[in-house]
This record gives C-alpha cells, sequence and structure tokens, in this order.
C-alpha cells in the first residue's frame, strides 16, 4: 500500500516536488540527491507512520532536511556548502515573512528560473522539461529531433556548465523576464505537445500534461497580458485541445482531423481561443511564431465540416511561419498543406526534397504524410512501403495500430 502511494506521488508530483527543492536549496544537484533520498525514507517511513496526510509536503521537508544534513558533512573547504546553506535559510525566512516573487506560480517561477540565458536556449528547454516537468531524456528527444543518448549528453553538459560557471537558481526580477520569455514559451509548448501525442506507450493523449501546460499559459498570460506570443500560445493549445475528445473512437482507435465530430468539440475552448488569437495578431505586427500557428489550429476550428476548410490559407501560413522558424517539421506541414490545397503530387514532391536533407529520418511522420499522399493517389504498393516505414518508428501504441490498419487496406489493395 505505502509502495502504491510513493510510486503515485512520484509520477504525480515529482517534477513539483523537484521544482520546489531547486528553489529552496539553490543547487541542482543537491535537489535531485535529496529528493532522491528522501522517497528512500519515505519508503521506510511510511510503512511504520502510515501515509502523511500531504505526502508531497512530507517529501519536500524530509529532503530539505537531508540536503542539510548532506551539507554539514561537506569538508569545510568546500566553498558552496556555507553559501548553499545561507541559501536554504533565506529561503525559509523569505517562506515565513510571506515574501514572494513577482511571478505568482511556483512551477512557473523555476522554469523562468531554468532557463537562464547565460545558456543556449535549447538547454534552457531540456532541461527544464527534464527536471521540473518531468519528461524523460527520450521524450525531450524526440522534440528535439534527436537520439535519445544525444540529448542525455546535453542535458548533462547543460548541468555541468551550471556547476562550472555557477550559475544561479535564482528567480528573476521583472526587469528580467522578457530576456528569458523565449525559453519559457517553449517549455509550456513542448509540455502540452507531450501531452496531445505521447511518444511511446498506450495512451494517445496525456491530460495531465495538456492540463498543466495551458494552466502554466494562463499564468503566463496573467503575468504578461499585453505579451502577443503568450496570448498565442495559449490560443494554440486551446484550440488542438478543444479537440481531445474526438481524437479517439470508443474502442480507443485514433481518428484523423478531417474524420473527426466536429459536433462535439468544446466550443467554449475554441470560442476563447479565437478571441485570444485576434489579439495575438493584432498585438504584434508582424505577429510571432506562436501566433501564426494558432492562427493556422484557427483555420481548421472555424469551420463545421473538414471539406470547408482553407488549405490554401494554411499553406501560406505554414510558409510565413517558415520564414520566422526555419524547420523540417514545419516544412512537412507545409507540404501536407500544399498536398491538400494544390493536389498530392506537389506535397510529395516537397516531402522528397526534405527527405533528402536527412534531418527527419526519425520521424515518423514523415513515412506517414508520404504514405497517407500515396493512398489518396491510390498508388498502393508505394504507400504500403512508406506505412511499414512509419511503423518502423512509431511507438505510441493507437498511432502503431492506425498505421497497421493503412497498411494492411494497402497491400489487400496492392494485391489486387
Amino acid at each position: 500500500m505505502e509502495r502504491t502511494a510513493i510510486e503515485q506521488v512520484y509520477r504525480a508530483d515529482y517534477g513539483r516536488i523537484l521544482a520546489r527543492l531547486i528553489y529552496l536549496l539553490g543547487d541542482f544537484a543537491l535537489a535531485e540527491d535529496a529528493a532522491q533520498e528522501a522517497f528512500g525514507a519515505a519508503l521506510e517511513q511510511w510503512s511504520l507512520d502510515g501515509i502523511p496526510a500531504n505526502p508531497s509536503a512530507w517529501i519536500i521537508s524530509t529532503a530539505r532536511h537531508k540536503a542539510i544534513d548532506r551539507l554539514r558533512r561537506r569538508a569545510a573547504f568546500d566553498s558552496r556548502r556555507d553559501e548553499i546553506l545561507r541559501s536554504i535559510e533565506n529561503q525559509m525566512t523569505s517562506e515565513e515573512t510571506g515574501e514572494d516573487s513577482a511571478i505568482p506560480d511556483e512551477r512557473l517561477r523555476l522554469i523562468f528560473t531554468c532557463c537562464h540565458p547565460a545558456l543556449a536556449l535549447e538547454a534552457q528547454v531540456a532541461l527544464s522539461l527534464r527536471t521540473l516537468c518531468g519528461l524523460s531524456t527520450e521524450e525531450i528527444a524526440r522534440a528535439f529531433l534527436v537520439p535519445g543518448p544525444t540529448m542525455a549528453q546535453r542535458l548533462v553538459r547543460a548541468q555541468r556548465k551550471i556547476r562550472a560557471a555557477r550559475i544561479p537558481y535564482e528567480v528573476p526580477s521583472s526587469e528580467q523576464l522578457a530576456e528569458r520569455l523565449d525559453g519559457v514559451l517553449a517549455v509550456i509548448y513542448l509540455v502540452f505537445n507531450e501531452g496531445y501525442s505521447a511518444t511511446a506507450g498506450d495512451p494517445l493523449v496525456r491530460r495531465d500534461l495538456c492540463a498543466e501546460a495551458i494552466r502554466l499559459g494562463r499564468v503566463l498570460r496573467e503575468l504578461i497580458p499585453d505579451d502577443a506570443e503568450a496570448a498565442g500560445l495559449l490560443a494554440l493549445m486551446l484550440l488542438h485541445d478543444a479537440r481531445r475528445e474526438t481524437r479517439l473512437d470508443a474502442a480507443g482507435e485514433m481518428v484523423l482531423l478531417e474524420d473527426q465530430d466536429r459536433s462535439r468539440w468544446d466550443r467554449a475552448q475554441i470560442d476563447e481561443g479565437l478571441k485570444l488569437v485576434e489579439i495575438a495578431l493584432t498585438r504584434a505586427r508582424p505577429p510571432g511564431p506562436y501566433a501564426v500557428q494558432a492562427a493556422i489550429a484557427a483555420s481548421h476550428a472555424r469551420v463545421p465540416r473538414a471539406t470547408d476548410t482553407d488549405w490554401r490559407e494554411i499553406a501560406e501560413l505554414y510558409a510565413y511561419l517558415l520564414t520566422l522558424r526555419p524547420s523540417p517539421v514545419i516544412a512537412l506541414n507545409r507540404a501536407v498543406a500544399i498536398a491538400m490545397a494544390y493536389g498530392p503530387t506537389q506535397g510529395l514532391e516537397l516531402i522528397d526534397a526534405i527527405e533528402t536533407g536527412g534531418e527527419l529520418r526519425d520521424y515518423y511522420l514523415l513515412p506517414a504524410a508520404r504514405a497517407d499522399l500515396l493512398r489518396r493517389m491510390e498508388r498502393w504498393p508505394e504507400a504500403a512501403i512508406a506505412y511499414r516505414a512509419a511503423l518502423a518508428l512509431a511507438q505510441n501504441n493507437p498511432e502503431r495500430r492506425f498505421l497497421e490498419r493503412r497498411l494492411a487496406e494497402a497491400e489487400m489493395r496492392a494485391a489486387r
């Protein structure tokens, strides 16, 4: 019973616990070590005393005391010992006196803290996703389109740089928020993406991550209400999340956007998202990448039937987005939009060019997009080859089952 409770706390709250400990201790490695020790202590203590009323608070309190004990055991010549002990005392004092940061949410505070401008943007985002948001190294690697071992090395290097350069884990002042905003937006967006389309396993959607990303997006918008990109990001997440209940059928199988029952989309979220899109597009000239992506999502959300979709407008928006944020994934999305607007032949030509670049060789949606266009053209043997290639790369079970069904159809048609 106690082990199950500990596992539940670990899965649900580890990111929050570690965020709190980094804030209290001011040291990344110390916070991780103390958290692990506290969870180990819980295995023994909870079996004797029962599960505490507030398990996460128990873990945090225990971890803090473990960290203090660990620091006091350090050699006197360890120059960081006294510095970190003072930091802990200062944090405890600020808690007791009610002092607070300009950032009203603890998780958001720590994301801003991790997004230190001394680190490269990719390192800021990866470190935040791994430590504060609880994403695995593999999930983060997928977001950056790199192998898992490569991302693991980057995370280690980022942590080493923090220690070597003595980059402080401190909440930025109001004046410093702007220089960290790009990283914070990217973290929230990638948390939502992992929730909206899980990297691997049984669920297609991880509702906890979607909900947390939207919550953080709302807090961020309250913090900087005049920022167009914060509005655009929140709009983008709301418009995508509005389709959540229709992305799987009653049997738990994946349903493509064009086949979803739009009457079941969350109209309240869509209405809120559309209002935010207008704000994002008019408040910044030219609009930023999150505003443009939100505009693309709005193009789908506005129309009652898939056949009413203005694919030419979407293709133009993707073309503009490519100028703002060159990316092979955005180029792939543009290729699909062009195929839908002007015919699959043009889309296939663009996909061939993207594939030649090699950046998406491990991205299952590239062969999946090729397969879909070949399927629409009834080029069944080629479609089957592309579906096999996509299936070899896909790791999420609902996505794999969808590809298996499409592959079976293509093989059957090819055999006729």
